[in-house]
């Protein structure tokens, strides 16, 4: 009996199988191969535990909402929600101006996030793939001014903003804030991983230039980053507070910005409040609920590439 020409013993079992010996043994040494983990009885109480903890704050906003003030005041709060929360709803939506304040916060956010993501990418990859003369003082430099509190900067930016003649519009809130230190050191330390440097030459010796590298092989490699930034920047600016409310008025406001007109009076409504603030996070939730699936996969898609 032979296979392939070379005599066998007819004791000796014959392999088939295509795997080297090589392979075989690093499948044998690696510890769980093959075997598929199940989580035990504690990890679902703590996973049940932190998502009640992520909910709850949500959960009695609209409690809250549904209610009236006097309501809201005793002790013990309510638990359950009230009858009110449609009505709540719509006096805030008339007494803050919410839908231009919808608007405003859209058209800001939606700005920062996409000039935030497209200039962090650029420079991320020009400090992660590029070399140049100065390239890490450069980098030091990005990273140093997360150091200084934005407070600093409020008066000196007010003027400038003044003497350009953006006071109290919406683009006063958006030119400062279009791109962000840690928009860029977040995608300089993904594409330092993510994007191998073999791609990029193999672009050089195809005779493409830095940007078309950049639009055919660094952006489709960016894309898990870039989604998880944009939603970060996304929530950020839709939330800020203070800068809006210094350079903005209450004729043209964001979301942050109109909500302090349901808090004016001597005595504040507390019901009232909350229904403003649940009416600024159902955007944000919407958001998420329609894009989560698509950034998580895009994630877990970069994680399985790194």
């Amino acid at each position: 009996m032979t296979v392939n020409s070379l005599p066998v013993r007819p004791d000796v079992p014959v392999r088939t199988d295509p795997e080297s010996p090589r392979r075989r043994g690093r499948r044998l040494l690696r510890p769980g191969a093959g075997r598929q983990h199940h989580a035990g009885p504690l990890a679902y109480v703590l996973l049940a535990v932190m998502a009640i903890l992520s909910i709850f704050p949500l959960y009695w906003t609209m409690v809250a909402a549904s209610t009236d003030n006097t309501r809201v005041s005793q002790t013990p709060p309510p638990f359950l929600p009230g009858p009110n929360l449609f009505s709540n709803l719509a006096r805030a939506w008339d007494e803050a101006a919410m839908g231009k304040a919808m608007i405003n916060s859209t058209i800001v956010a939606g700005v920062i996030a996409l000039s935030t993501v497209m200039f962090a990418t650029l420079a991320g990859f020009a400090f992660a793939k590029l070399r140049f003369k100065g390239r890490n003082i450069l980098l030091m430099l990005v990273i140093g001014t997360m150091m200084v509190p934005p407070q600093l900067g409020v008066v000196p930016l007010f003027m400038m903003m003044s003497e350009l003649g953006l006071a109290q519009q919406l683009p006063a809130v958006i030119f400062p804030t279009l791109v962000s230190a840690v928009g860029v050191f977040f995608m300089r330390q993904y594409l330092s991983e993510a994007l191998p440097d073999e791609l990029v030459e193999a672009g050089r010796v195809d005779g493409a230039h830095s940007l078309r590298i950049f639009w055919s092989i660094v952006l489709p490699v960016a894309r898990p980053a870039m989604a998880v930034l944009f939603m970060i920047t996304f929530v950020h600016a839709w939330n800020d507070f203070f800068w809006p409310f210094v350079v903005l008025d209450m004729t043209n406001p964001t979301v942050p910005v109109a909500l302090t007109q349901l808090s004016a009076g001597y005595v504040r409504d507390q019901s009232l409040i909350m229904a403003g603030a649940l009416l600024g996070t159902l955007p944000l939730l919407a958001m998420f609920i329609v894009f989560g699936r698509q950034i998580v996969s895009g994630i877990m898609a970069g994680a399985v590439k790194g």
